[in-house]
C-alpha cells in the first residue's frame, strides 16, 4: 500500500504545522506523548485529590469506592473464582457474572499472581496503566488526524476531564477498552490492518461495545475495497481477526449455558437488552418537565457534537466508531445513569473541542482545562461517595 493510501480513505491531507506550542509564561515546549501523558495524569491526580478530600470530610472510604464497588466487585469475583456466580433478585430476574467479559478479570488474576497485591488492587493497577495507554493512543490519533500534535495533547487531556472521567480511576473496563480501541483505530489509519484486527479482537474480550470498533474496521475496509477495487491480504486478515474476541466470548457463554442466545439472555436479565431507545424515551417522559427539558437539551448537544465530527471530516474509522458507540449507548435499556460512562470511549466527540482549544491563548487554554478538571473531579467525588453506581 502506497504511503498516500496508508491512511483511511476519508482522511483529509492535513497541513503540516509546527509541533511547538507556547506555555502560559511564554516559553516554548515541544508537543509530545510525554506532554500528553503528563497533562492527562494531572487530571487524574486532581480527581483523586478531590475524592480524597471529600472522603476525609464525609468520613467515607474513597479507596474502597474505586476498587470494591459495583461492577468492580463482579470482576474481582471472576478473577478469584472464575465464572459461575449469580444473584436472584426479588422480582425473579437473575444477574449472572457471565455478563462481564473476561479480559480485565484475567489480567487481575495474572497480576495478583505475580505481585503481592489482591485482585481488587490489581484491577486498579490495570485500569491506571491502561488509562495512560489510552491517553497516549488518543494523543496519537488526534495528532495523526489533524496533522497537529498539540491537538493530540489537548484531546488526551480533554478525555481526562470528561464528566464521568472518575471511572478512569476505577477498576472498570473503560480505560482498557479505550486504549485498545484508540490504538486499533490508529493502526487502521496507518494501514496496519492485522495489528488493528488483533487489537480489536482483544477489545472484543473486554466490552460488548467492541461491536462499534468491529463495525468501524469492517466499514472502512469495505469502502476502501470499493474505491480501490482490490482486497489486500493484510486487510482481509485484519477484518477477519477483528470480531474473533467478541464472537469467542458469545460462543463460550452459549456453549456453557447450552443456548445459542445465552449471552443475550444474560444481558437482558441485567436490563441491557437493545430496545431502540424505548427505555430512554420512557425515562425522559417520566421526569419532571424541567428535568426532562434539561435532558433533551443534553441529547441535542450530543447530536450537535456528532454533527461537528461529521463536518470536521474525521476519518471514516474514527467517525464510524464514535457514532456507533453513541448509538449503542442510547438504544439499550441500560440504567440511565450509566449511559454517559458508556459513551466515554467515544473520544472522537472531543476532537472539535480540542481543535478549538488549541486556538486559544496558552493561559486561557490551561485555565479552561484546569477548570474542567476541577468540575469533573467534584462530580466524580459526589458520585462515588453517593449511593448510585456509575
Amino acid at each position: 500500500m502506497s504511503p498516500d493510501r496508508s491512511r483511511s480513505p476519508d482522511v483529509p491531507d492535513a497541513p503540516e504545522s509546527p509541533d511547538i506550542r507556547e506555555t502560559a509564561d511564554g516559553r516554548e515546549v515541544r508537543a509530545s506523548p510525554a506532554l500528553a501523558l503528563v497533562g492527562y495524569a494531572a487530571t487524574r491526580v486532581i480527581g483523586l485529590a478531590i475524592l480524597g478530600l471529600a472522603a476525609l470530610v464525609t468520613g467515607k472510604d474513597g479507596w474502597h469506592r474505586l476498587s470494591g464497588r459495583w461492577d468492580s466487585v463482579w470482576y474481582v469475583r471472576i478473577a478469584e473464582n472464575g465464572y459461575g456466580y449469580q444473584v436472584t433478585l426479588p422480582d425473579g430476574s437473575i444477574h449472572s457474572d457471565l455478563a462481564f467479559f473476561p479480559l480485565l478479570p484475567a489480567l487481575e488474576r495474572g497480576l495478583s499472581t505475580v505481585l503481592p497485591v489482591d485482585a481488587a488492587t490489581a484491577g486498579l493497577l490495570v485500569s491506571w496503566a491502561a488509562s495512560l495507554a489510552a491517553a497516549w493512543g488518543i494523543y496519537a490519533v488526534g495528532g495523526h488526524v489533524t496533522g497537529r500534535r498539540p491537538v493530540g495533547v489537548v484531546l488526551a487531556v480533554l478525555w481526562g476531564v470528561y464528566p464521568t472521567a472518575f471511572v478512569q480511576s476505577m477498576a472498570y473496563t473503560e480505560t482498557l477498552f479505550t486504549a485498545l480501541a484508540a490504538w486499533s483505530i490508529l493502526a487502521v489509519l496507518r494501514g496496519r490492518w492485522i495489528l488493528a484486527g488483533a487489537l480489536c479482537a482483544l477489545a472484543g474480550l473486554t466490552r460488548p461495545t467492541a461491536a462499534a470498533l468491529i463495525a468501524a474496521i469492517g466499514i472502512t475496509a469495505l469502502v476502501t475495497v470499493v474505491r480501490e477495487r482490490k482486497l489486500p491480504a493484510r486487510m482481509a486478515a485484519g477484518v477477519l481477526l477483528a470480531p474473533l474476541g467478541w464472537l469467542a466470548y458469545v460462543v463460550y457463554v452459549g456453549v456453557r449455558e447450552e443456548s445459542p442466545t445465552a449471552y443475550f439472555d444474560v444481558q437482558a436479565a441485567w436490563g441491557n437488552s437493545i430496545d431502540g431507545g424505548v427505555a430512554l424515551a420512557r425515562f425522559i417522559w417520566g421526569l419532571p418537565p424541567l428535568a426532562a427539558l434539561g435532558l433533551v437539551a443534553a441529547l441535542a448537544l450530543l447530536g450537535w457534537l456528532v454533527v461537528l465530527c461529521v463536518r470536521q471530516k474525521q476519518p471514516l474509522p474514527l467517525l464510524v466508531y464514535t457514532i456507533a458507540v453513541v448509538v449503542i449507548s442510547l438504544i439499550g435499556a441500560a440504567y440511565f445513569g450509566s449511559r454517559p460512562r458508556l459513551m466515554m470511549p467515544a473520544f472522537g466527540l472531543l476532537l472539535p473541542a480540542a481543535v478549538a482549544l488549541v486556538r486559544l491563548r496558552p493561559r486561557n487554554r490551561i485555565l479552561t482545562l484546569t477548570g474542567l478538571a476541577l468540575a469533573s473531579g467534584a462530580y466524580g467525588a459526589f458520585t462515588l461517595l453517593g449511593s448510585g453506581p456509575p
